[in-house]
């Protein structure tokens, strides 16, 4: 067993911490450092973000070579961990040699103590595994803004153990919407300021989503939690990125279903849950989008991208357009033209 020991709060230090015991390189850009690790220990990459002065933000994306303990000792801000697991499997536990609670892919967890105890990180060898850990001081002195004040406020009404406990832990149903919030994160490829806020307003809504799924975990505590099961849910989540990547597909329940193994009754439950839209509610958004996006990047006319789209109508494509984006799809690339010539 390998053991990571960090002893700080601020990411700067953690980062010099991991470095120093895993290897690897840091970089540091606005606000975020990296640590590019492969070698013998483990091979991937950690990620973090200063979100303000008492969040941030850490994702591990790294297969490690043996069983791996990563151990926060933060005896004096009693932060509040929210963890969720894109990828592989992973457990947390009070201590090193705590009771182990396991998160598998899709799943969320929640966990805060008393300043005597120690969060462990268990990952086991050879398992790639995608983790991102929100942690939230609730000991301080700096007064952020107010916002985040009362969400701190909120945070440990609602998280941390009362005076008759020493820890709270809480291992929450499966949640297809924090992944989709994990890919857009992974697909910003701007640079500097405008990358910072864009992580930091997907941080957010991560944690927003993370609180919604405990709330209404507990809500439905003496129901089961949906139907569908962890396969089921990646299927759900594969046919989401094929549909993007191809809305040209004439797409049906029966082709959907075929192609996935899922039942039609299974298609509409896992689309709702993750996109809150039905399959061909979510189909039509995919279409009308990518089109917004080719009408701003290519010279095609509005025919031919009703056609690249999957469609066939050219006045029901601008009558769904219409609906989203309050204009026509001619006035919208009209006056993408105009601004063009005035550049």
């Amino acid at each position: 067993m390998h053991t990571l020991l960090l002893t700080k709060r601020e990411l700067k230090t953690i980062f010099s911490e991991l470095e120093q015991q895993l290897g690897g390189t840091v970089t540091y850009n606005h606000k975020e450092y990296v640590l590019h690790v492969d070698n013998e220990k483990a091979y991937g990459e950690v990620i973090g973000v200063i979100v303000n002065k008492n969040i941030h933000f850490l994702q591990y994306a790294l297969t490690f070579a043996e069983d791996t303990h990563i151990v926060h000792k933060t005896p004096h801000v009693d932060p509040i961990y929210f963890l969720y697991c894109a990828e592989g499997q992973m457990s947390h536990s009070f201590s090193e040699n705590g009771k182990k609670r396991s998160l598998n892919q899709f799943q969320t967890g929640i966990f805060a103590s008393d300043p005597t105890r120690d969060t462990a990180l268990f990952f086991r060898k050879d398992t790639k595994v995608n983790l991102t850990c929100i942690t939230v001081n609730t000991q301080t002195s700096e007064k952020d803004e107010s916002a985040t004040s009362i969400l701190q406020e909120q945070l440990v009404a609602t998280f941390m153990p009362g005076p008759d406990k020493q820890t709270f832990a809480y291992t929450g149903s499966y949640n297809l919407k924090i992944a989709e919030q994990i890919r857009y994160l992974e697909s910003i490829r701007q640079k500097g300021l405008v990358r910072h806020l864009l992580i930091r307003g997907i941080v957010h809504m991560i944690l927003a989503l993370e609180i919604q799924q405990h709330t209404e975990d507990v809500r439905n505590a003496q129901l089961k939690p949906g139907s569908l099961t962890r396969d089921e849910m990646e299927q759900i989540n594969e046919l989401t990125e094929f549909i993007q990547n191809y809305p040209e597909v004439q797409y049906s329940l029966k082709y959907l279903s075929d192609k996935s193994t899922l039942s039609p009754a299974k298609l509409q439950e896992g689309f709702k849950l993750l996109h809150n839209r039905t399959v061909s509610d979510f189909i039509r958004n995919v279409r009308v989008e990518t089109a917004e996006n080719l009408i701003k990047t290519t010279d095609l006319n509005i025919s031919e991208i009703v056609y690249t789209v999957g469609l066939t109508s050219r006045s029901y494509f601008s009558k769904i357009f219409k609906q989203k984006y309050n204009c026509s799809p001619k006035y919208y690339q009209d006056h993408q033209n105009s601004l063009a010539e005035t550049a």
